[in-house]
């Protein structure tokens, strides 16, 4: 099963690269730093780090979109050509070919996290950098895990595509919502600890993703790699939870 699972996931590469995701990427690259020297160019003050938050701001977002649109239009059009149906057809598990799928995007996820993390080198400290890189390359890997499994599930482009963007979204701003409901100036009453228990209990099921790829590492150069492992055990956690769900959705589809 893993020699199966491993040529599943090089041709999911393969067919990324033939896709001209590449190009695209080092576009959005370009993008980035054109929008983010444009915008440091006119700050009064403090133009150096306006311009790294801006554009680390510009590359996580950016990141996480091609990779979700990616995978999710990928399945989709596959699950449209019977490709699945034919490659499960074949003796192979399907626990491998989720495997293979998960792998593949997992290496693809390398593509974006690593050109992303090279162009940081330019305005940070290598160590910084490499922080940043590799929380970066944490959050795709949830991302690609849950837009898989949004695709099984609901097997159209932009039902699943929208599922991924408020997951992402909410995870990044979760703690937000939690500083807000909890604020001084939040009302003490019935209604408002209902909406902080709603709050507090999808706060434990999403990963926090604000944790991750933090700009202020890249801009006041305060990260630590003792903040690394406890976000690549979430990682593991959350990539297991979801590779989990993914497989039950894929057993129990009638193909």
């Amino acid at each position: 099963m893993i020699k199966q699972a491993r040529t599943i996931a090089f041709y999911t590469l393969l067919e990324a690269l033939r896709n001209r995701l590449m190009w695209l990427v080092v576009l959005v690259a370009l993008a980035g730093i054109g929008i983010s020297g444009f915008l440091g160019a006119i700050a009064i003050t403090e133009s150096r780090q306006v311009q790294v938050a801006l554009l680390a701001a510009f590359l996580r977002f950016s990141a996480a979109f091609l990779l979700a649109t990616f995978v999710v239009t990928s399945m989709v059009r596959e699950l449209n050509d019977k490709g699945l149906e034919l490659v499960l057809a074949l003796p192979l598990p399907r626990a491998g070919y989720l495997l293979g799928k998960l792998t593949g995007f997992a290496a693809l996820a390398l593509v974006p996290a690593l050109l992303f993390g090279l162009l940081t080198l330019f305005f940070t400290p290598p160590a910084q950098a490499a922080l940043w890189t590799l929380s970066l390359l944490s959050e795709l890997w949830i991302i690609a895990a849950f837009s898989l499994l949004c695709v099984l599930t609901f097997n159209q482009i932009m039902a699943s595509l929208s599922a991924v963007m408020a997951f992402y979204l909410l995870s990044r701003s979760i703690a937000a919502f939690q500083l807000i409901g909890k604020g001084p100036l939040s009302e003490n009453t019935l209604s408002q600890k209902v909406i902080n228990f709603v709050i507090d209990t999808i706060a434990t099921l999403l990963p926090r993703l604000d944790d991750f790829a933090r700009t202020e590492w890249l801009v006041y150069h305060n990260g630590t790699w003792a903040t690394l492992p406890p976000l690549l055990a979430q990682t593991a956690i959350y990539l297991a939870l979801l590779a989990g769900a993914a497989l039950f959705d894929l057993y129990r589809k009638n193909l």
